[in-house]
C-alpha cells in the first residue's frame, strides 16, 4: 500500500479492493453524487470492472482518503490524464463518501495535501479539474486554493440520459507555491 500523502488528520493513499465496496455504496447516495457524473443505476460491479481496468492504466491513479483518527476510508480521488512527459494530470473525481465528515473542511484539506504531493513529489507543472455548473461549493474552494477559470465546456459529460456543462480549472505550479 503506498501513501501519497499523510498530515495530522488525513492519510491519503492507493485505492484497495475493500475500499470499492464503500465506494459503490458512496456513489449511488445522492448527497455523494448530486455533482458528479455517475448514473444512478451504478452497481458495485461497475465500480469493481471500472477500477481493474484502470489499474494498469499508468495515466491513472484511484486514491482513498482515510480519517486517520479511526483508520476509516471517507473518500474517493480519481486523477487521470497523468502526463509524464508534460508534467500535467487532471483531478477527475474528488468526494467526501462519509457522511459524518462532509462539511468538515476536510475536502480543502485534502485537496492541498494533493497539490503538495502532485506539485513537490510527481514535479507536475500544471493540475487541471473540472466541476459542473453551479456547484458553487466547487468552485469557491477551488478559487480559495487559486486555480484559474479557463471556462466552460458545454454539454462535457452525461448523468442518466441527461448533459451538463462542466467549468474548466487550473492551477499552475508557480501559482500554488507563490500564495
Amino acid at each position: 500500500m503506498e501513501r501519497i500523502t499523510e498530515k495530522k488528520n488525513l492519510l491519503i493513499r492507493d485505492a484497495q479492493f475493500r475500499d470499492y465496496e464503500l465506494f459503490a455504496k458512496w456513489e449511488v447516495d445522492p448527497e455523494v453524487t448530486r455533482f458528479l457524473s455517475f448514473d444512478e443505476d451504478r452497481s458495485y460491479e461497475d465500480v469493481v470492472n471500472e477500477a481493474i481496468r484502470d489499474s494498469s492504466d499508468p495515466t491513472k491513479m484511484d486514491l482513498t482518503i482515510v480519517d486517520r483518527a479511526t483508520e476509516k476510508p471517507i473518500g474517493r480521488i480519481l486523477v487521470t490524464r497523468i502526463d509524464r512527459h508534460g508534467d500535467s494530470l487532471d483531478i477527475t473525481k474528488l468526494y467526501i463518501g462519509d457522511s459524518e465528515m462532509r462539511g468538515s473542511g476536510c475536502g480543502e484539506d485534502v485537496m492541498r495535501n494533493l497539490l503538495e504531493y502532485f506539485f513537490t513529489f510527481m514535479h507536475m507543472e500544471r493540475v487541471s479539474l473540472d466541476y459542473f455548473t453551479g456547484n458553487k461549493a466547487a468552485q469557491n474552494l477551488y478559487e480559495k486554493l487559486g486555480f484559474v477559470s479557463e471556462g466552460t465546456a458545454r454539454n462535457a459529460t452525461k448523468k442518466n440520459g441527461r448533459y451538463y456543462d462542466l467549468n474548466l480549472m487550473s492551477l499552475l505550479r508557480s501559482e500554488f507555491f507563490n500564495r
